[in-house]
């Protein structure tokens, strides 16, 4: 956006903010800042700012796996420092909301290890609560297009962190979270996913049925291992949302929606299985397949060489802790001992994030950069898979 444009976006929010009523902020006490509403890089997406405010650039249905579902954009702002630690971030939201439109404020905060925690929605159950203590937090801004295809308009956002008096904190495990989910194939070459990510021939990402996972274009903050009954394994970034629902975090104990469903049993599961909300998705589509994951071509295919629709393992990695590593541009064999010859057994996408157990006969961040597979440099990320370790950046990796 031109300067004068966004200065002009930035006037208008801070003239809203200085006439609303002091009784309508009704926001935890903190650090308060008016978020600046300009679409300025390539994170966000499907998003434009006019007439001072932001809306949907293309507001006509979007294609998924399932079927049509409604257009959404993102606009992703940028990290912010803190200037004391917070746990909370309350959002308060002036917009244009033509009937069945939204906007989906969702709010993550860096960890102690560098990773980001998982989005978490702020509304009207109150501020977002976020799982640990940070002094660096992120603000991510969806909007929904209602009916008739008509977009909101997104005028002022207010935002406000602050400590609670007894954090709830909720500590990520040393194993990630499995669930046992069907997955299909999505398919859609040259469709466009809801991180903005355009899809090409034997693409690498997953979809998942809700935005909390979701990771921006080419990152891997949220990754999946998927494990096929072949005994294959993937490693996948979540690109997309879906199929079926876009609020259905199955693999949250405390899940966002469906909360009377076990945990790990996705919404479209017990609709097409037990008849769940009348076999009916959060669209009101018919159910007709219980998938809890969507596989990418290259995933589906390659990685994991399914030749149908098929239940597996999925481990939703960023529910765990412990050391990890990011792959490059490349996508990186497994093989099933430290060693090239060792027989292939899956693959790991660009970009992903690996939790790694150990490192063979290396320990630090530079060594393992400069270490040639054929002199040892290994990195076990599960029983039985490795992978060459000048692929993977992983820095304070323990020795096997």
């Amino acid at each position: 956006m031109p300067g004068a444009r966004r200065s002009a976006v930035v006037l208008v929010a801070l003239l809203a903010f200085l006439t609303t009523p002091v009784a309508a902020w009704a926001v935890p006490s903190g650090e308060a800042w008016g978020a600046e509403l300009a679409v300025a890089d390539g994170d966000d997406v499907d998003v434009v700012a006019a007439d001072d405010a932001v809306r949907l650039a293309d507001s006509a249905p979007r294609t998924t796996a399932s079927g049509p579902a409604p257009a959404e954009g993102t606009l992703l702002l940028a990290p912010r420092r803190l200037g004391a630690v917070a746990d909370r971030v309350a959002a308060d939201v002036t917009a244009d909301l033509p009937a069945g439109s939204e906007v989906l404020v969702a709010v993550r905060g860096l960890r102690d290890d560098g990773s980001w925690s998982e989005w978490v929605p702020t509304g009207t159950e109150g501020p977002a609560q976020l799982p640990v203590t940070t002094l660096q937090i992120q603000v991510r801004v969806t909007l929904v297009a209602g009916s008739d295809d008509a977009s909101p308009a997104l005028r002022r956002l207010w935002l406000t962190a602050d400590a609670t008096p007894t954090p709830r904190l909720v500590a990520a495990p040393a194993s990630p979270f499995t669930a046992r989910v069907f997955a299909t194939r999505i398919g859609l070459v040259g469709n466009t996913t809801a991180n903005g990510h355009r899809v090409v021939d034997d693409d690498r990402f997953v979809a998942l049925p809700s935005r909390r996972g979701l990771a921006p274009d080419g990152a891997g903050d949220y990754t999946v291992r998927v494990c096929a009954g072949n005994g294959r394994c993937a490693w996948a970034p979540v690109w997309d949302v879906g199929p079926w629902n876009t609020t259905d975090d199955y693999w949250n104990a405390d899940r966002q929606s469906f909360r009377d469903l076990p945990r790990g049993v996705p919404q479209a599961q017990a609709a097409r299985d037990d008849g769940y909300d009348g076999g009916r998705d959060e669209f009101g589509r018919r159910v007709s397949n219980p998938a809890g994951i969507d596989l990418a071509d290259g995933t589906y295919r390659r990685d994991l060489r399914l030749t149908d629709n098929s239940w597996v393992d999925v481990a939703y990695l960023w529910t765990g802790s412990g050391p990890a590593g990011t792959t490059g541009d490349a996508t990186v064999v497994v093989r099933s001992a430290p060693r090239a010859d060792a027989p292939d057994v899956g693959a790991v996408a660009p970009r992903a994030r690996v939790l790694v157990a150990c490192s063979t006969g290396t320990t630090t961040a530079a060594d393992v950069r400069r270490t040639a597979p054929a002199a040892g440099g290994w990195l076990r990320l599960d029983t039985d898979r490795y992978v060459p370790a000048d692929a993977v950046e992983a820095p304070d990796v323990p020795a096997c």
